[in-house]
């Protein structure tokens, strides 16, 4: 240990009360400082992974939409090839269309998804999605009529009033020439399961219907509008997308989830950096406290500092000595942020104090995911922070001259 370092320690340690109280405040703005921004960072984290992972679940990581023409035809052939691709887990197609729906009680719009059910199993996580019911499309007898089955959202369920085993009807207009008398195409279904993605835009309008019933209701033929894929890794998506566009002869359009969800996640990276910025100014305003507490500490250990110059103490071992007790503040104020900051994370996500209105943030409750590389960006910017405010009354301490002090 340096003779710098033990005095700092000593002046940091002892003082009048008043004095000991400034230091103590200054840490715990400090340390305030660095839990907000840490906490807020995580809490953007683990925002963008819930979305991220609950998007991916229904929407899965690379999507291929016919480059030109309305339909994909030859889509059995497609995903043979999409699934020998390595990397690839597997890979499932689907019709993607508005449609109308009314139950005995309501109607509503809603968007309608034809599926192969046993490929979208291994695509998407419709199947652990499942709330109540089957995860099936098994027709069933109903007033004498055979209805093949639905699977719906928990909030279009409620919206609907309807419940298992149901009978909701679909109506489509798609492939009609509006401007004849044309009636819309009518199908009834019954409500074999109900899916809670925890994703209000989903549940609130989402349906699942057999891909063959689909075709039908469309009338598109035997053939699909999109096919999506899940990848060993969603990371690699990006990368991938080339490779799968170049070896399908760029004859589709491949769609990873990054570009298909841009807006959204760009929207988010934006969020996350002005909110750090923001609340960094919390540190910017401890700081100040810093320059005060070393300012009234410069006063305090005037005569030692006289003292300490006579006896041979050079300026810049003055400057080393408060600079030392601005980041010793920082430091401990760093680690206790971060402790802090660990521990809302903890209670947060073990019971769910803060949550949300989940038809506008499309999660019900704040989910917390801490990184180191938050938490380092937060300590180092604080500790920089600090060390630029002991700087000002570091050498202003380093200026005093003996003589003045003397006659002093």
């Amino acid at each position: 240990m340096s003779y710098e370092t033990f005095i700092a320690g000593r002046y940091l340690r002892s003082g009048r009360a008043f004095l000991s109280v400034s230091t103590w405040i200054t840490m715990v703005g400090v340390s305030l400082g660095v839990a907000v921004v840490c906490f807020v960072m995580s809490l953007h984290n683990g925002f963008e992974a819930e979305i991220r992972s609950r998007l991916l679940g229904t929407t899965s990581h690379v999507t291929i939409f016919p480059f030109r023409g309305e339909f994909i035809e030859d889509y059995r052939q497609l995903v043979q090839q999409l699934e020998s691709i390595d990397g690839v887990v597997a890979a499932s197609p689907f019709i993607y269309y508005k449609a109308a729906i009314s139950s005995a009680s309501a109607g509503d719009g809603i968007i309608l998804r034809g599926v192969d059910l046993e490929a979208e199993k291994r695509t998407s996580n419709l199947a652990n999605d499942l709330k109540v019911g089957e995860c099936s499309f098994e027709p069933i007898v109903l007033d004498d009529d055979t209805i093949p089955g639905m699977i719906i959202g928990s909030n279009l369920a409620e919206r609907l009033g309807v419940f298992l085993g149901e009978p909701v009807v679909l109506y489509s207009i798609r492939g009609e020439d509006l401007q004849k008398r044309t009636r819309p195409r009518v199908a009834k279904f019954h409500i074999s399961g109900i899916i809670e993605t925890g994703m209000y835009e989903f549940d609130a309008q989402m349906a699942y219907i057999a891909l063959v019933d689909a075709q039908k209701l469309f009338k598109t033929g035997d053939a699909v509008t999109a096919a999506h894929l899940k990848l060993v890794d969603i990371y690699e998506a990006k990368h991938m997308a080339p490779i799968i566009d170049s070896l399908l002869g760029y004859r589709y359009d491949v769609v990873p989830w990054n570009i298909l969800h841009k807006n959204l996640f760009s929207w988010i990276a934006i969020e996350k950096k002005i909110l750090f910025l923001g609340f960094s100014l919390i540190v910017v305003v401890a700081a100040f406290s810093i320059i005060s507490t070393l300012v009234m500490l410069t006063m305090e250990k005037r005569s030692d500092i006289g003292i300490l110059k006579t006896i041979g103490l050079t300026p810049s071992s003055v400057r080393k000595i408060f600079v030392f007790n601005g980041l010793t503040i920082a430091v401990i104020g760093v680690l206790a942020g971060w402790g802090l900051a660990l521990l809302a994370a903890w209670v947060q996500n073990s019971y769910q104090i803060v949550s949300l209105p989940p038809d506008i943030y499309f999660i019900s409750y704040l989910p917390i995911e801490t990184r180191l590389v938050d938490f380092v960006a937060a300590g180092s910017a604080a500790v920089v922070i600090c060390y630029l405010a002991a700087l000002y009354p570091a050498t202003q301490a380093a200026r005093m001259s003996v003589i003045e002090i003397v006659r002093q």
